[in-house]
């Protein structure tokens, strides 16, 4: 029994963390816009009412199908300022759990947490290079929630009562989410006056609002008052990079993902090729040898994962290597079934699990899955002040001690494990889908795709279901997972934590009925946030019909 209810439709599908984006997003595919139309009004919605998630100033990647069958990966991610250098932090420890931290936890919160926000001229480059509507069209929903007003959701305000002690420490957060210096409360209407002025200015003079404008000045001018890197220089040399989608094969399924610096289309295709040689189906979902072969594969996954994820500019990637068949089979001949194993561990860094995901179909043939985020809750816990803009700290994800192949570098892009992955079947897709969770990204999102094609769950059970995941210390695992199960493992010599959720949540869309590609498309979202899906039925009159009124009134 799932908690969530799919949605079934032929005209197009939105399915966003939020149900307010994923209603933008359906009124672009209304008005006669693509998926990518959609796509982009839907993260420029949830800026606004899922802002401790996402902004303008964040960063991430979109994944494009078009229908011509080509695959674009547009890397929107954000980069070191050229001011940045290896030795920039203090850190304070060379090993887990520490190792990340730095002296007054510059890396994570304040201005020298800030990296070059992507987001904006990633998305723009989208709409203009594939999309179909205007920009300013585009951003409306969003301008109207944000002058307008919308109901916190709980999970907003459970956001809020979290990091109640840090946004106060910000006038721009603290005015929103604090009102009368108490946190907000599920049903507050919630509005962000400030920020739907800047979104006009975007709307009337596109990026360069930000990357050669006013906006980008009032970034630059609190960057440095505040002792932060970021200049206009930095902002007007960002800018998107298309790259090719890694492809593998599993099962006759053929998975596409994201290149580095994402991790995901590398390691999930690395994952599914060793577990590619063991019988899933007939171990079962949930089982102790299945959850052990999981675990396993995460734990290489990871081992090998600090050679892979680095911006491709900087760091050689052994792409080819590390996704071949024959590198998994002798992988895979390292497992053994009956014990737990260390594997080599890698850099082990540490990702925020604070993202968003939009996953977007027309009956055109154009599929987006796009993942993005400011990094952190509310990110570097600051505004620049008169735009209700909210800074990424993204600086986070460099590894702050110098000499590694993560290390911060002037212009180096930031590695991550966004994993907005499709699955094709016979040239023809199957699944998109992707969701929020830092390092827990694309481990959840291999599970689900197993899920669907070994374990033949439904699209709903599949993003639903429980999920595991280590990176070679602890093994999470969900409450869904039986503790006869969890004996098991622990037997094998797992160090087993119990954990609320593994990632976030997660939306899908499903192509097909009954393995048949009949037109239509589902969409699905787990229980892990307010994902919701919106289907788009119905359509014009028939060619030729009148209405014929003096018929009618008899």
């Amino acid at each position: 029994m799932t908690e969530k209810h799919p949605v079934t439709a032929r005209k197009g599908m939105v399915v966003t963390n939020h149900p307010l984006a994923s209603g933008a997003g359906a009124e672009m595919l209304l008005g006669g816009g693509n998926a990518v139309d959609a796509a982009v009004a839907a993260l420029f919605a949830l800026t606004v009412v899922e802002p401790m998630m996402v902004g303008i100033l964040g960063g991430g990647v979109a994944h494009l199908r078009l229908p011509d069958g080509r695959h674009v990966v547009v890397d929107g991610l954000s980069t070191a300022p050229a001011a940045a250098r290896a030795d920039m932090y203090r850190t304070l420890s060379d090993v887990l759990p520490d190792y990340q931290e730095t002296e007054g936890r510059e890396n994570h919160f304040g201005p020298l947490a800030m990296a070059v926000p992507g987001a904006l001229r990633a998305w723009c480059h989208t709409l203009s290079a594939y999309g179909t509507m205007p920009l300013a069209d585009v951003l409306e929903p969003a301008i109207r929630l944000a002058a307008r007003g919308w109901a916190a959701t709980p999970y907003l305000a459970d956001c809020v009562g979290d990091n109640a002690a840090e946004l106060a420490t910000d006038p721009g957060l603290s005015a929103t989410f604090l009102p009368g210096g108490a946190p907000l409360r599920a049903g507050d209407r919630v509005r962000r006056g400030d920020y739907a002025e800047s979104l006009r200015l975007i709307a009337q003079a596109g990026p360069d609002a930000l990357h050669d404008g006013p906006l980008g000045e009032a970034l630059a001018a609190h960057m440095r008052g505040a002792g932060g890197l970021i200049t206009m220089g930095d902002l007007r040399a960002a800018g998107p990079v298309e790259r090719e989608a890694i492809r593998a094969s599993y099962r006759g399924h053929e998975i596409l993902g994201p290149p580095p610096p994402s991790s995901s289309g590398v390691h999930v295709a690395q994952m599914l090729n060793v577990l590619e040689g063991f019988d899933l189906r007939a171990l079962g979902a949930g089982t102790p040898d299945s959850v052990h072969l999981l675990a396993e594969a995460l734990k290489m996954a990871f081992a090998d994962r600090a050679v892979a994820t680095a911006d491709p500019a900087f760091v050689e990637v052994p792409v080819a290597r590390l996704v071949s068949k024959d590198y998994a089979a002798g992988r895979r001949a390292e497992i053994a079934l009956d014990q737990a194993r260390d594997w080599a561990p890698g850099a082990g860094l540490l990702e925020s699990a604070n993202t968003t995901h939009v996953t977007v179909a027309d009956d055109r043939g154009t599929v987006v899955s796009s993942t993005q985020t400011i990094n952190s809750l509310f990110g570097a816990r600051f505004t620049v002040p008169g735009t209700g803009m909210v800074a990424n700290n993204y600086m986070y994800n460099f590894d702050p001690h110098p000499g590694r192949a993560l290390s911060v570098a002037p212009g180096k892009r930031v590695f991550t494990s966004m994993a907005p992955m499709m699955v094709l079947r016979g040239g023809v897709p199957v699944v998109a889908l992707g969701l929020p969770g830092g390092l827990r990204i694309f481990g959840s999102a291999m599970q689900a795709i197993i899920n669907l094609l070994d374990h033949g769950m439904s699209l709903q059970e599949a993003v639903e279901a429980p999920r595991v995941w280590t990176q070679g210390h602890l093994l999470e695992l969900e409450p869904g997972i039986s503790a006869e199960t969890e004996a098991v493992l622990v037997a094998r010599g797992h160090r087993v934590s119990r954990v609320r959720t593994v990632g976030g949540g997660m939306g899908a869309i499903a192509f097909g009925t009954d393995g048949t590609m009949d037109g239509t498309m589902t969409g699905a979202a787990c229980w892990r946030a307010d994902g919701t899906p919106v289907g788009i039925g119905g359509g014009l009159a028939r060619a030729g019909v009148r209405f014929m009124p003096d018929v009618a009134a008899r």
